[in-house]
C-alpha cells in the first residue's frame, strides 16, 4: 500500500517553496508520495514550473484520513495552522523549522534529507499534547466556541484603556484587577505567549493550566498552575466600557464587549506531534533559548557498591599526677600552671 506524507509550508516565502520542493524530491525518492494543497501546489508551479515528481492533491486524490503524516515546513504559526488541519482527523505533525525559534518543530532545514529518511524507516514516535476548549457567554448566550493548542489570549482592545477583569477558578471568583489583559495557557503554549508575559515553563508531560496576567495592576497578580481538571473563567467587568478582544493560538479571535464572560476548560481531543529523537525537554530549552551551560559537571558517578572505612577508636587523654613539691622544700605544692605571672620586684 502506498505510504503519503501531506507537505505543508507557507509558499509565500522563497526559503519555504525551496524547502516544500526537496521535501516533495526526497519524499519520492524514498518511495512515498508526496501530498499538497491545491493552492499550495499552484504556487510551487508557478516558481518552479511544473515540477518532475508526482504530487497528488489533498481532497481530489486523496483524503486526509488516508495520510500518514504531515510534515510542516516552517515556524511555530505554520504549525499551529497544520494543527487546525489534521486535529480531528488524528493525523500526527512532524515540523521542520523555518523561523526563529520553532519550539513545536522536531528538526532543522539542515537535516530534511534525515528527517525524510526518519519518515521513510518510520522511526518516529508520536506523543499527544494537551489542547484546551474555550466558550464566550454575553447575556447568557454562547456566542463563540473554539479551541487551541498554545493560548486564549485576552487582550485589551483599546489601547488608552486598561481592561477590568475578575478571574475565577472552579467556579469561584479570585480577584479583579485592571490589566492589559490575560493569558490562559496549555504546558505547550507556557514558551509561548505566556512565557513573553513572565509565566513559567511547564514540561509537556505534564498536565495543567497555566494563568498569566498582563501588566496587570494588583498586588495579587501573579502567575498560576492549576489542576487540568479545574474550570476557569475571565469576566469583562461592566464598571468601565472597555472592551476587549480574545485571541486563540493568534490565528482566530471574537470581540469581547463589557460582560462578556471566557470559560477555558482542557479539552478531550489533543493534538499529535511527531518525535523522531527524544530529546529531553531541558536541552530544547537550552538549544532553542541558547541558555548558558558553561561549567556544568554532571551527576557523580554512579558506584555498584559504597563502603565506609573502619570506625576509628576514641582514645581518652589520661589524667596528669598533680606535681609534687623538690626535695628539701616544703609547703603545698604550686598550681600546674599558674594563672598570673610573677610580678616583678
Amino acid at each position: 500500500m502506498s505510504r503519503r506524507v501531506l507537505v505543508l509550508a507557507h509558499t509565500g516565502r522563497e526559503e519555504s517553496l525551496k524547502a516544500a520542493w526537496e521535501a516533495c524530491a526526497l519524499l519520492h525518492g524514498s518511495g512515498m508520495i508526496p501530498v499538497m494543497q491545491d493552492s499550495e501546489q499552484a504556487d510551487m508551479e508557478r516558481f518552479f514550473g511544473h515540477l518532475a515528481q508526482p504530487v497528488e492533491i489533498l481532497n481530489d486524490h486523496v483524503e486526509l484520513q488516508d495520510v500518514e503524516l504531515v510534515m510542516v515546513l516552517g515556524g511555530d504559526g505554520t504549525i499551529l495552522r497544520a494543527a487546525e488541519l489534521v486535529r480531528e482527523v488524528d493525523v500526527p505533525l512532524l515540523g521542520v523549522n523555518l523561523g526563529h525559534v520553532g519550539f513545536l518543530a522536531e528538526s532543522e532545514r539542515a537535516d530534511l534529507a534525515l528527517t525524510v529518511e526518519w519518515i521513510a524507516s518510520r522511526d518516529y514516535t508520536v506523543e499527544e499534547r494537551m489542547t484546551i476548549d474555550i466558550q464566550v457567554w454575553v447575556r447568557g448566550q454562547r456566542i463563540w466556541h473554539t479551541w487551541a493548542l498554545n493560548e486564549a489570549a485576552i487582550e485589551k482592545a483599546d489601547r488608552e484603556r486598561m481592561l477590568e477583569v475578575v478571574t475565577e477558578v472552579d467556579e469561584r471568583p479570585l480577584t479583579s484587577f485592571g490589566c492589559d489583559g490575560i493569558v490562559v495557557a496549555t504546558p505547550t503554549g507556557s514558551t509561548a505567549y505566556a512565557f513573553s508575559a513572565g509565566g513559567p515553563v511547564v514540561w509537556p508531560e505534564v498536565e495543567a493550566l497555566v494563568i498569566v496576567p498582563i501588566s496587570a495592576h494588583a498586588l495579587f497578580a501573579k502567575p498560576l498552575v492549576v489542576s487540568p481538571r479545574s474550570r476557569l473563567a475571565v469576566e469583562i467587568l461592566t464598571r468601565t466600557d472597555a472592551q476587549g478582544v480574545l485571541w486563540c493560538d493568534g490565528r482566530r479571535s471574537v470581540d469581547l464587549p463589557p460582560g462578556a464572560r471566557v470559560e477555558v476548560t482542557k479539552s478531550t481531543t489533543p493534538v499529535r506531534l511527531a518525535r523522531t529523537h527524544q530529546t529531553p525537554f531541558s536541552a530544547r530549552l537550552v538549544r532553542k533559548f541558547e541558555l548558558p551551560i558553561h561549567g556544568w559537571r554532571g551527576p557523580a558517578p554512579k558506584t555498584s557498591q559504597v563502603t565506609t572505612g573502619p570506625v576509628p577508636i576514641v582514645r581518652t587523654l589520661r589524667t596528669l599526677p598533680p606535681l609534687q613539691a623538690p626535695e628539701g622544700v616544703t609547703g603545698a605544692a604550686p598550681d600546674a600552671f599558674p594563672t598570673d605571672p610573677p610580678t616583678a620586684k
